[in-house]
């Protein structure tokens, strides 16, 4: 069948779907993928088909203001007005990309899923790596605190479609012109889920991180991690090999796009307490600039390497607390030490913390050299910390994420 997949965001938003694509293609799909335009080769390069989107949303979130709203410094309502025509072109180009698609997969930051899967009367998954969407009184929506309440937790899920309600009128003047559909209402709950009575909502995260809530009902599944492995052929650069032979193992750092309005300031923080803590470091530089500086010799800088690769050999990841870092150092069966931003950077820290497999989270605003020195040498020298998360990165090894979602989608498709 011809499948179109849709994903808006980083790498770490198209990553997972990247290891769908392919699973999906060995099971004789054909597969497409339409998300920014920056990710063209790396969907190419594990051959599967690329549809075109703009890249303009990822570019606002890198210029001061973006990095500002990010931080809530008060520019999140110029982001937003600035966010508008994109939004309605990364809809139309969305609409183009699935004209063929006889199943669509659609992460909900791809505003347009969900409604391009209702005009084209075609099952549509709405997938993420985690639980945003389905109410329970187990916790709260992860974009909200915890509050430790079961009635709290089912009201945040009600909140929801508050989320989206901005966006509201562009959406449904794209709804009524582009597609020739009936304008919706923002709390016409539906629309954050699947598309179609026989198509499931698919998280892809592992319930031995999040135990799936006793009151969820079928439709809403629970698949593991999708993870995409590092291509056979891959090749370490030999300074890196160099770097990891001689010393102990040293910690990563990557904040992907995350380095906030002032990089050199979390630089030197980082720094200063890898010296402090007598560590060693490679720093992942992503997007952001945070390694644009004469780094001392015991820290190695380099763009970008498969997690899968390099994690198991470093003695804890220091990172923003995105879904997809996160359960790759899981997997690794290493510690965690997050520094979340915003979104459900936090969410992903309180687990860490309360599975025992990191220390307590140091939200960005309150980071200092002092507090992530003692998370460091938590991560490093706590055995108990480290026994746990090699512990918790056996079972979810011992998961396949990509092939429970696989069978999941083709036996749904088989119904369509």
């Amino acid at each position: 069948m011809k499948i179109v997949i849709i994903t808006v965001g980083t790498r770490g938003d198209v990553q997972p779907f990247v290891a769908l694509g392919v699973a999906l293609k060995q099971a004789g799909h054909t597969v497409t993928i339409c998300t920014s335009s920056r990710f063209q080769l790396f969907i190419s390069e594990y051959g599967l088909n690329y549809a075109y989107m703009n890249d303009q949303l990822l570019k606002l979130i890198d210029t001061d203001a973006g990095r500002a709203a990010i931080e809530s410094k008060g520019n999140a309502f110029f982001l937003w007005q600035q966010t508008m025509p994109i939004i309605r072109q990364t809809l139309d180009e969305a609409w183009i990309a699935a004209q063929e698609a006889e199943i669509l997969i659609y992460h909900p930051k791809a505003l347009g899923g969900y409604h391009i899967a209702e005009k084209l009367n075609i099952p549509g998954f709405m997938s993420l790596l985690l639980p945003l969407y389905t109410p329970t009184t187990a916790f709260p929506s992860p974009i909200f605190p915890n509050l430790k309440g079961g009635w709290y937790n089912q009201l945040t899920y009600q909140l929801l479609p508050l989320l989206t309600a901005p966006y509201l009128n562009v959406i449904n003047q794209w709804r009524q012109e582009r597609l020739g559909l009936r304008p919706r209402s923002w709390n016409e709950k539906e629309i954050l889920g699947s598309y179609g009575d026989s198509s499931p909502v698919l998280y892809a995260y592992s319930s031995h991180l999040i135990p799936r809530p006793s009151d969820w009902d079928s439709s809403t599944i629970v698949t593991g991690y999708w993870f995409l492995d590092a291509p056979a052929d891959f090749v370490p650069p030999p300074q890196l090999l160099d770097f990891l032979a001689n010393g102990k193992p040293p910690l990563c750092i990557g904040f992907g796009s995350m380095t906030g309005q002032n990089p050199t300031a979390l630089r030197e923080i980082v720094l200063t307490a890898l010296k402090n803590t007598g560590q060693r470091g490679i720093l992942l530089t992503g997007w952001g600039d945070i390694g644009n500086a004469d780094l001392p010799n015991d820290v190695f800088k380099l763009e970008a390497i498969p997690h899968d690769w390099l994690f198991p050999q470093v003695a804890a990841v220091m990172h923003h607390g995105g879904a997809g870092t996160t359960a790759a150092a899981l997997r690794a069966g290493i510690p965690n030490i997050i520094i979340p931003f915003f979104g459900d950077q936090p969410f992903w820290g309180q687990r860490v913390e309360a599975l025992g497999v990191g220390p307590k989270p140091i939200p960005k605003k309150h980071l200092t050299a002092e507090k992530l020195a003692a998370a460091i040498n938590v991560a490093v020298n706590d055995e108990e910390v480290r026994r746990r998360a090699l512990s918790l990165g056996a079972k979810i090894r011992a998961e396949d994420g990509v092939a429970q979602a696989v069978k999941v989608i083709n036996r749904f498709s088989s119904l369509s």
